[in-house]
């Protein structure tokens, strides 16, 4: 009976945390699509961001609504983060950590869903066994928000110091290339703790963000286990459920401000000169 039980669990978890992928290659892996991850995505993006733009358009110098002040409050509170850190000219930097803050905020709030209940609409009015609705706890969306951030640093990085200004400064810092006679291994030195530095950054960034949705998703998964043990279960797990729903609140949002500073200061350490 409990070897029984554990398989039903078992099942119960790798059903919910199976995503709705296709091999772009026989080999899989590495190249798989993750449609639902994908989906979800866009269509957040869509409403979120056609949302901004509809409450935008109908902005007013008067009164505003509570709709208007809202956005008005986010994006003056994101224009003052960005000022605080980025010392430049930031008329395109504050637009790329709202989208960020934004789009990352509402992707994490999909793991406030119940997921059974989700489930249940995802098989019967979508007819899809398979999907998993939270696309920042899985581990291709963070990552390709963070390679996006990354591209975007050494662009600036060229940008402000040109290419052969950017390679003099990955081989030169942070020890130096003198004395003369030492700087060939200096430049080595130099190249391997710049390009350590380089790619921690990416994985650091993206891995922060999966683990934390990650880890809340199964929370969730593991507190919807109880709740389907009995009467007492069911109690159990609607207080747990409701205290950790309180709680990720602010991981939800704390992990989005996280990501958005990041993004902020990667992009203003790529400005600075060495």
């Amino acid at each position: 009976m409990a070897e029984e039980h554990a398989l039903d669990a078992t099942s119960y978890i790798q059903h919910h945390l199976t995503f709705l992928a296709e091999p772009v290659r026989e080999s899989g892996g590495f190249w798989t699509l993750h449609y639902d991850t994908i989906v979800t995505s866009l269509i957040l993006g869509v409403v979120v961001f056609g949302l901004l733009w509809l409450v935008t358009r109908k902005a007013t110098t008067g009164v505003p609504s509570k709709t208007q002040a809202f956005v008005e409050l986010s994006v003056r509170f994101v224009n003052d983060q960005v000022r605080s850190l980025f010392h430049h000219d930031y008329r395109v930097v504050a637009p790329i950590a709202l989208t960020v803050f934004v789009w990352v905020l509402f992707m994490n709030a999909m793991d406030f869903l119940p997921v059974d209940i989700m489930a249940w609409i995802y098989q019967n009015i979508f007819h899809q066994h398979e999907w998993r609705g939270v696309p920042t706890a899985d581990v291709n969306t963070t990552f390709a928000l963070a390679l996006s951030v990354f591209g975007l640093m050494i662009f600036y990085s060229i940008k402000n110091k040109g290419l052969f200004g950017w390679i003099k400064e990955l081989i030169s810092t942070p020890f130096g290339i003198k004395p003369l006679w030492a700087a060939p291994l200096l430049a080595i030195f130099n190249l391997l703790f710049n390009t350590i530095e380089y790619v921690s950054k990416p994985l650091s960034h993206s891995l922060r963000l999966y683990g934390n949705m990650y880890a809340g998703e199964i929370i969730f998964l593991l507190i919807g286990l109880w709740a389907a043990t009995g009467v007492a279960g069911v109690i159990a797990g609607s207080i747990l459920h409701l205290g950790w729903s309180i709680f990720h609140i602010l991981i939800v949002v704390l992990q989005a401000y996280i990501f958005m500073m990041l993004t902020v200061v990667y992009i203003s350490m790529a400005h600075e000169h060495h």
